[in-house]
């Protein structure tokens, strides 16, 4: 993926350091009407982060201090918080163009949340126990840089796309609360047992992965940053964290009504059914017979 030396997002709070990206401070105020009853869509890991709302939410209007760490960033976290700037800034430029273009109204970016270890959001904890997830409760994305890692080496899938695909995915779960998919998932959640609620989040999911494939068709056709062996790098991210892979990883037996992703195969699936339709039309999970 080509990104060094690229355009950055300005929509990123770093508190991995004292004084990062984002002078230390913090923007206060988020989507609204969502109160307490918002869910918390987790990117990667089984299951979704039900955190108790306690102490998250940033109250309203202006900007406060960020307490930060007294420790400088290292070189690689420097390196990976330009690399999730740069991917923020590309998701950006799509998804307003695709707005404009199929939507009819103007796309209001997210913000992303860099943190090491732990922090706090408008949903509750973020750790990194939780992965990376997106809040609607504030709009913003929560990423620990340290979860890049991760994916490489201990779930085995390397390379700047498949970062990027993470990223790309929680930015999804935003335009999803955009177009008001959210809110309609979390009503119908609420009123669902626990495996039908799990069935819900799949399909949440699983268009995430779609809407994924859709950014990384016009990163390849419209800003040119795709190189050889980016998309399979995504395509081998999406068959590592689906939830049959993750629970035969685990030690545990396959169970598909626990499933809250979907399938290695689905997420492959819907990734490639967004990089070749290039079209959020095809990417109605909700209304598919078929995951």
């Amino acid at each position: 993926m080509k990104w060094q030396g690229r355009r950055q997002s300005r929509n990123v709070i770093d508190r991995r350091g004292r004084g990062g990206r984002g002078g230390g401070a913090v923007r206060l105020g988020g989507a609204g009407g969502l109160g307490l009853l918002a869910i918390v869509v987790v990117g990667w890991f089984l299951g979704v982060d039900l955190t108790p709302l306690l102490g998250g939410s940033d109250g309203g209007g202006g900007y406060v201090s960020q307490p930060g760490s007294e420790r400088p960033l290292s070189a690689e976290e420097e390196a990976a918080g330009d690399f999730a700037a740069v991917t923020l800034a590309d998701t950006e430029e799509v998804w307003s163009g695709i707005f404009a273009e199929d939507v009819g109204q103007p796309y209001d970016p997210s913000t992303l949340v860099l943190f090491s270890g732990s922090t706090s959001s408008a949903c509750g904890g973020a750790s990194a126990m939780t992965g990376p997830f997106y809040c609607p409760n504030d709009e913003r994305i929560y990423l620990d840089t340290q979860f890049f890692t991760t994916l490489d080496r201990q779930l085995g899938a390397g390379g700047d796309f498949a970062s990027a695909y993470v990223i790309a995915h929680e930015v999804a779960h935003h335009v999803q609360d955009e177009l008001g998919i959210l809110s309609e998932a979390q009503a119908l959640q609420s009123r669902s047992s626990e495996e039908q609620a799990n069935a819900i989040s799949v399909r949440i999911e699983l268009q995430a992965d779609c809407y994924a494939g859709i950014w990384a068709r016009a990163a390849e056709s419209q800003l040119g940053t795709i190189e050889p062996g980016d998309i399979a790098e995504a395509m081998n991210a999406a068959a590592r964290i689906g939830d049959d892979t993750l629970q035969r990883q685990s030690g545990g037996r396959v169970r598909p009504e626990t499933f809250t992703h979907g399938t290695s195969e689905q997420r492959q699936r819907w990734f490639e059914t967004g990089y070749r339709s290039g079209d959020i039309t095809a990417c109605d999970t909700f209304g598919a017979s078929r995951l």
